[in-house]
């Protein structure tokens, strides 16, 4: 049964104040992996850095300079808090006695992606075709980038792309400010250039014809590659140029998130939050492992207040119970904030 109480939570005095970059720049760390130590033909470890937090993996390995690309699905991991970490995986029976894997990460959402190579038998190990490449560097991922040519309000939106791979499928998708264009709404496909850069023009959704900011969004429908932006949106080109607000320095643009404080085994979950917007409704949901809980069951709604720093008891419900492990979201009523993680359902606290 859905448990729809309203929670009353104590929160800290921080206040989350939403803001905007001042300019149609965006930068972020790139997750990055180094190959740690191989056992042959057994396992290898990667050490990750700049991992987004609380994103599903998924470790593809396959043969040499593939870099993994539709690869045989090795494990799944979980980011959690990011950062930096090791994680060991087994190598498939297939490249068993290879010379070289390729191995690559792949986000479930997000579009986040790296991939690299390492020896697993050097000495002794076979190669595709039966005749050994020769061995390079570990590759160096250009991350591709678009900027803001011009806006038709309510109409339509002009990108230069840059750094792009050649010749690639891209799904096109925008969304409200803050978003990254994550899950948002299809505007249209476009393919990149033999080049690597080009420009096109998108249709603004009609849903987002009101909005003052729309965030966009390229994601490939292989290889992993993506790009995003924002912009206003106010009809303007390069010869009017939109003018720079203040401050002249971009504040970083918040995003809540939750850990886990402590399990009760089959009966309650107790999260900590951070950077929460004030005066926000949420709906709590739990579902499987790796689902994100999305469309997951319903077990309740709380208002933020104040904002800032959040603590909540949530009840599991009868119908997750006995899982090993557990997803949960909690998704805004209006603003697009959301955020997610997942817990062992086992007694412990933090």
């Amino acid at each position: 049964m859905k448990n729809k109480r309203l929670f009353a939570i104590l929160l800290a005095t921080t206040l989350l104040v939403t803001a905007f970059f001042s300019t149609s720049n965006v930068s972020a760390a790139y997750p990055s992996f180094t190959i740690s130590s191989v056992k042959t033909d057994e396992t290898v470890t990667i050490q990750t850095k700049d991992m987004p937090a609380g994103y599903d993996f998924k470790v593809l390995m396959g043969e040499y300079n593939t870099r993994g690309e539709d690869g045989i699905e090795s494990a799944l991991f979980n980011s959690a808090s990011g950062g930096a970490f090791q994680v060991t995986v087994d190598i498939p029976a297939a490249l068993k006695g290879r010379a070289m894997i390729s191995i690559r990460i792949e986000s479930t959402t997000g579009g986040y992606f790296y991939y690299n190579w390492f020896w697993n038998n050097k000495d002794n190990g076979t190669w595709p075709g039966g005749e050994a490449p020769k061995p390079t560097q570990p590759p160096v991922t250009t991350v591709p980038t678009i900027s803001i040519k011009s806006v038709d309000a309510g109409n339509n939106v002009t990108i230069v792309a840059n750094n792009f791979p050649k010749s690639r499928e891209f799904v096109v998708r925008m969304g409200k400010n803050g978003t990254r264009g994550i899950d948002g709404i299809v505007a249209a496909e476009v393919t990149s250039s033999d080049t690597g850069s080009f420009e096109a023009t998108f249709p603004i959704p009609a849903e987002l014809a009101g909005e003052n900011i729309i965030a966009i969004r390229l994601d490939a429908k292989t290889g992993g590659w993506y790009a995003f932006n924002w912009f206003y949106n106010k009809s303007h080109t390069p010869a009017d140029p939109e003018p720079t607000p203040e401050p002249t320095e971009p504040p970083a643009v918040k995003h809540p998130s939750f850990s886990i404080k402590a399990v009760v085994k089959d009966t309650s979950v107790t999260i900590s939050g951070i950077n929460f917007p004030a005066d926000t409704d949420f709906t709590v949901r739990m579902g499987k492992m790796w689902t994100q809980a999305l469309g997951g069951i319903e077990v309740a709604q709380f208002n933020t207040g104040a904002g800032g720093n959040i603590e909540a008891v949530f009840d599991v419900p009868a119908e997750l119970t006995g899982l090993p492990r557990i997803a949960i979201r909690v998704d805004a009523h209006t603003g697009g904030w959301y955020a997610y993680n997942w817990f062992w359902n086992s007694t412990a606290n933090k």
